[in-house]
């Protein structure tokens, strides 16, 4: 729901925006009056006021050219107009002025600001400002880590400020709405956010696996603490490298999950489809932004089906396998030098490249669960609405049927919805044992029935 306090904020730095324009416009052609304002206007003063944009200001503590930034961002999303004085021409060329930067568009009758537009507003009369500027609009500045701001990358040839400079849509409905951006899944970001509802009572994982997994929980909460008051940073990498290896559904995305939600941390799947460009430094540009806003927000990164990537090299016959061997050099750089927790999953620890398992702090294997755990997931998987009937012997389908706990759930899946048909509650044997004949089937392997029952 957009908030009209919100809004008014966001047209009052617009408003001010629009008068720095005016300043900056009439000192630098020396119209007449110029000499009467020489100072930089302040902006709005936005303490006190309850709303997003005011909270950002204050927690990222932005200063002024961060927020000639942002409102110039904002103007041709609230205000085109405020920029249509940036149409106007040089009198000498017959042309617009080269020094406003800016852009047109076929789908956008007004002016588009571009790296250069900022850096005519903030510095073209100040030059003192002119290396804050700059700073403002590199990749590792707060606005873009948090990728709040984004500026297009222009061809090798042209200049890095003629790149359009503009708003993360998110951000504005986060600005207008106080609904919390979520980053869109795409090539210039390749990862999602995971999270569970499960509680670790819910997780069934053998003695050796959880005393490890602990061991990351345990860095997460003391790593800073080690690497700077005991000055360890002298001796170790920064970051903690984990490998969860196991067959598929024996919990390894599941403990990834849950070690970020036990430790207040937000965890990141990385979809490593959407890594590999055909473009050289595509690649490593998606993958540095990623990385910059990991660490700025202190994600836990965590690589699926790693061994795509990250398996064993072959020999780059080709210019496609010397590129993708440039693509995964990189990332296996960035990954060791990142400070924070990330994670590799893979089904074989056979397909890792041994060099690059020896960067591991640990190696955690998932194996497929016991009679003993299994019991404990089907009990675990069906003490909600949806039950078992009495008279099922759970503890022989557990003895009989080798599955993984992310088995066991499509298994509750399928039965709830069976029963929920029935308009009943309680599944019966027949419904169970399709259920797992159906888990068994797409691993090829059949089902001899041992148990009978209702």
């Amino acid at each position: 729901m957009y908030n009209k306090l919100y809004i008014q904020v966001l047209e009052q730095e617009i408003d001010w925006l629009q008068s720095i324009i005016d300043q900056t416009i009439k000192q630098y052609l020396m119209q007449e009056g110029y000499e009467e304002q020489q100072e930089l206007i302040s902006p709005p003063n936005l303490s006190g006021i309850e709303c997003p944009y005011a909270q950002i200001v204050s927690q990222m503590e932005l200063g002024i050219v961060e927020r000639l930034a942002l409102a110039l961002t904002l103007a041709p999303q609230i205000k085109p107009e405020a920029l249509d004085i940036f149409f106007g021409k040089n009198q000498i060329y017959d042309r617009g002025f080269t020094e406003f930067g800016g852009v047109t568009d076929k789908e956008h009758s007004g002016f588009l600001p571009t790296g250069q537009t900022l850096y005519f507003i903030a510095a073209s009369t100040r030059p003192e400002l002119k290396s804050n500027v700059l700073e403002v609009l590199e990749s590792n500045s707060p606005l873009f880590k948090e990728q709040i701001l984004h500026i297009k990358d222009t061809d090798s040839y042209l200049p890095k400020l003629n790149g359009i400079l503009y708003l993360d849509k998110s951000w504005l409905h986060y600005f207008m709405t106080d609904s919390k951006p979520q980053r869109e899944h795409s090539p210039d970001f390749p990862a999602e956010q995971i999270n569970t509802e499960i509680d670790w009572d819910d997780v069934v994982l053998d003695a050796p696996v959880m005393q490890q997994v602990t061991e990351i929980i345990n860095w997460l909460e003391h790593g800073n603490t080690l690497m700077y008051e005991w000055n360890l940073k002298r001796k170790i990498k920064p970051g903690y490298r984990a490998l969860f290896y196991g067959t598929p559904g024996t919990g390894k995305t599941l403990t990834a999950t849950m070690i970020g939600k036990v430790t207040g941390k937000e965890v990141y799947r990385v979809d490593l489809s959407m890594i590999v460009s055909k473009y050289i430094g595509e690649t490593e540009k998606n993958l540095s932004k990623l990385f910059d806003a990991a660490q700025h927000s202190d994600w836990i990164l965590f690589f699926d089906e790693a061994d795509s990537l990250f398996g064993k090299r072959t020999a780059a016959n080709s210019s496609n396998d010397r590129h993708a061997n440039q693509q995964t050099a990189y990332l296996l750089q960035r990954i060791e030098d990142f400070p924070g927790v990330v994670i590799l999953a893979s089904n074989l620890k056979a397909n890792m490249d041994e060099a690059f398992l020896r960067r591991f702090q640990s190696i955690i294997h998932f194996t497929m669960p016991s009679p003993e755990e299994r019991l404990l997931l089907w009990q675990k998987a069906f003490s909600d609405t949806c039950t078992l009937h009495p008279d099922i012997d759970i503890e022989e389908i557990a003895e009989q049927y080798e599955v993984a706990g992310g088995a066991i759930i499509n298994v509750l899946r399928f039965c709830a919805l069976a029963a929920i048909t029935r308009k009943d509650t309680v599944v019966n044997n027949s419904e169970l044992i399709e259920g797992i004949r159906r888990e068994f089937k797409k691993e090829n392997k059949t089902l001899h029935l041992h148990h009978t029952g209702v």
